[in-house]
């Protein structure tokens, strides 16, 4: 054993690594053709419309027996679903609360095979990392592939600001390269500091003598996540989200005499309706909650799960440029940050603390804080990092897990468990986004091997995922020349649904306008159009929640924006669903609460009322001056009549809703009215760098200035920050 060891480290540190790549990339690419072939043979039981949610429920409650119940609908979850079901078993899936709503649509948003681990493994000559790090590259590869219309290629820069450090890191990311292999995206390259600054001019410029370039794989999470469970459904599976696990089904096996796990008693979280799930296996696929659904099975067994929780930002997209990452290896803690471009938007993080499991993780203001400082250190001091610019934030709870079945069981392991229960039910746990195939491909494995079930190989290597099919790079153009699109919405459409983009433009209504023709947008700043949210009920979305959060990602990019387009979100939902008034209210308060609590939503008004107002003297008197152009009757407070008053005599007009919604962010104590020390708490937050880019500030101060030069106020919202 010890020699096996000493001669594998030998291949990994020495010349003949070269040649154990050229043979494993020919072996592997020998083994991508058979099983493509393979999937090829796999017959779609759904083409054109997926079974409604209630015709799944249906499925479910009415089967006589399942192959394989799979508990969870994350990444994982769903993965395992689609490898099940493409193995010709007959496979259900439940999900306590929607598909991705956990871990796997709170992510970095990167397909990586991990540049830090492989660091590691070099440092140590660690083969098993090493390996971690070989087989996430090659599921890199393959997640790019199968659903191109949701991830791309990105590059991230790398500064450098010491001289060693550049042929450190350049041979660091070079055996990155080499480690892909044939599957490498792009060859990685050095940059000088001219060319990195040209690139990337946000850079701190100080003491920095270069850069190096490498690139890692991006993805929309969520809607990948999406796509891997409406793949399972259309090749047949039985999947419903909002139906949780209320205790497991159990029997004598006849044979032996063991109890054994055979199904699941399952509660339809909308309805409360009840019913059983049989199966002959039952997969936990649960992600942080692993413990909670393997003490169901045995309660005197020890947690596995060690929760760590990941808290990422979203900040204007012109915090960087459009196309480039950047990566800080060495935060003021020893953590990794990345400071990404996503959804024209720039996402930073991600922090790693000890947290308590939770369905509705909250980011804390320290993390936040933190992420804002670290990006500090690397942005030049010309660029103003301001908390009012966080725009949205979440936290994220990684499971990181012990291994079971080792003798270490206090020591966490660096790649995923799968574990079997005297009573047969299968965990999977642990892992990462980018591996959840080779993840789902193991547990299968065992599943059969254990139950003894009938199936035929694994086939979701090269398998396309829903809407990948029919994509391509123009497809946006078709979009536009046959429906009528804008650009921007259009592009949206077939980067989200691929070609499945043409069923969502023509559920698309007309806007009586000369351009575009169709496709009405929730939210003006946000290419995302009112069919989708009609489209996103055939995607089983259920909630108002649903839709800003993972069928369109409107609350991970600007929760205020969220926040806006809810109404009408919840009206369009309502009527597709036929809600009552009372169900609409609810739906709407929920959705707030998500918006206020898991996105990071501090309202204005709550930044304000926690705002010591610290203006100068003269600063109060300009401030009071300007407030009082629009209060003319020294009442103390300004409404919407007052503002609309002032606007129509400089020619400027305003919807009135919008107006509410403006002075709303301002009016602390929700009396419909602005009072001067309302006014004065929001000078001193945008003074401070809480509040960036009010609308009421700059509607005011541009107004101000008007009323002399009789010049068009602008009143678009600029950023708008939490």
């Amino acid at each position: 054993m010890a020699v096996r060891k000493a001669v594998k480290v030998a291949a990994f540190g020495g010349g003949t690594l070269v040649a154990l790549y050229a043979f494993s990339e020919l072996r592997e690419q020998k083994k991508k053709q058979a099983r493509v072939q393979a999937a090829e043979q796999v017959k779609v039981a759904f083409q054109d419309e997926l079974p409604s949610r209630a015709a799944q429920l249906g499925a479910l409650g009415h089967a006589d027996e399942f192959d394989v119940l799979v508990v969870g609908g994350g990444a994982t979850g769903a993965g395992c679903a689609l490898d099940a079901v493409t193995r010709n078993l007959k496979t259900a899936l439940v999900e306590r609360d929607d598909f991705s709503s956990g871990t796997s649509s709170r992510s970095t948003k990167l397909i990586h095979g991990g540049v830090r681990y492989l660091q590691k493994a070099i440092m140590k000559l660690d083969y098993e990392q090493y390996m971690m790090v070989k087989e996430a590259l090659h599921e890199r590869a393959n997640l790019l592939e199968i659903a191109p219309h949701l991830s791309g290629p990105l590059p991230i820069m790398l500064p450098v600001y010491k001289w060693w450090q550049l042929p450190y890191y350049w041979a660091g990311i070079k055996m990155y390269d080499l480690v892909a292999g044939a599957q490498c995206l792009k060859s990685s390259y050095v940059l000088s500091k001219a060319k990195a600054l040209e690139l990337f001019p946000m850079l701190k410029k100080d003491k920095l003598v270069g850069a190096i370039v490498y690139y890692d794989g991006q993805h929309n999470d969520a809607r990948m996540n999406l796509a891997i469970a409406l793949t399972a459904a259309r090749y047949g599976a039985a999947i419903a989200n909002y139906t949780e696990v209320v205790h497991l089904l159990k029997r004598a096996d006849p044979e032996s005499g063991a109890v054994r796990v055979c199904g699941a008693r399952c509660r339809d979280v909308i309805t409360g309706q009840e019913f059983d799930v049989r199966a002959k296996c039952v997969i936990n696929a649960t992600g942080p909650f692993t413990d909670a659904l393997r003490k169901m099975d045995d309660q005197k067994i020890p947690n596995i799960c060690q929760p760590s929780a990941g808290v990422h930002i979203v900040i204007p997209g012109y915090y960087s440029p459009d196309n480039m990452g950047l990566l800080d290896p060495a935060t003021s803690d020893g953590r990794v940050i990345f400071f990404l471009p996503w959804e024209k938007m720039t996402i930073a993080g991600t922090t790693d603390t000890p947290t308590d499991i939770t369905p509705h993780p909250v980011p804390s203001e320290e993390d936040i804080n933190f992420i804002l400082k670290e990006i500090r250190n690397y942005l030049s001091p010309d660029v103003e990092v301001r908390r009012g610019d966080v725009l949205a934030a979440w936290s994220g709870i990684r499971p990181l897990v012990t291994d079971p079945n080792s003798k270490d069981t206090q020591s966490i392991c660096r790649n995923h468990v799968v574990s079997i229960s005297p009573s047969g039910m299968v965990t999977i746990a642990g892992g990462k986004w980018t591996t959840y195939r080779s993840m789902a491909e193991e547990t299968l494995d065992a599943v059969v091997k254990t139950h003894g079930l009938k199936a035929g190989p694994c086939r979701t290597t090269g398998l396309m995922l829903e809407g990948a099919k029919d994509w391509t790079p123009t497809l946006y153009i078709r979009l536009v020349q046959d429906y009528g699109l804008e650009v921007e919405v259009a592009q949206h459409l077939a980067s989200a649904y691929g070609g499945r983009a043409f069923e969502v433009a023509k559920m698309s209504h007309v806007t009586g306008k000369r351009w575009p023709i169709v496709g009405q947008r929730l939210v003006s700043e946000f290419p995302y159009i009112e069919s989708e949210v009609q489209y996103a009920i055939k995607e089983y979305a259920c909630t108002a929640i649903d839709v800003i959060a993972r069928r369109t990602r409107l609350g991970f990019q600007n929760v205020q924006a969220a926040d806006e387009a809810l109404p009408r979100i919840v009206d369009l939902m309502g009527k597709e669903l036929d809600w009552s008034e009372e169900k609409k209210m609810g739906e709407l308060a929920a959705a707030k609460r998500f918006l206020h609590y898991e996105m990071g939503y501090k309202t204005r008004s709550e930044q304000l009322t926690n705002t010591e107002i610290t203006l100068s003297p003269a600063e109060v008197d300009r401030y009071q001056k300007r407030f009082h152009k629009f209060d003319k009757e020294n009442k103390g407070f300004i409404t919407t009549v007052d503002v609309q008053r002032v606007l129509q005599s400089i020619n400027v007009k305003i919807d009135q809703i919008a107006l509410h919604e403006i002075l709303n962010e301002v009016d602390l104590n929700k009396n419909g009215q602005v009072e001067l020390i309302e006014f004065l708490q929001l000078m001193s937050a945008v003074k401070k760098g809480q509040v960036s880019d009010n609308r009421l500030a700059m509607l005011m101060k541009t107004a101000e200035e008007s009323l002399n030069q009789r010049e068009p106020v602008s009143v678009d919202r600029s950023g708008g920050g939490v």
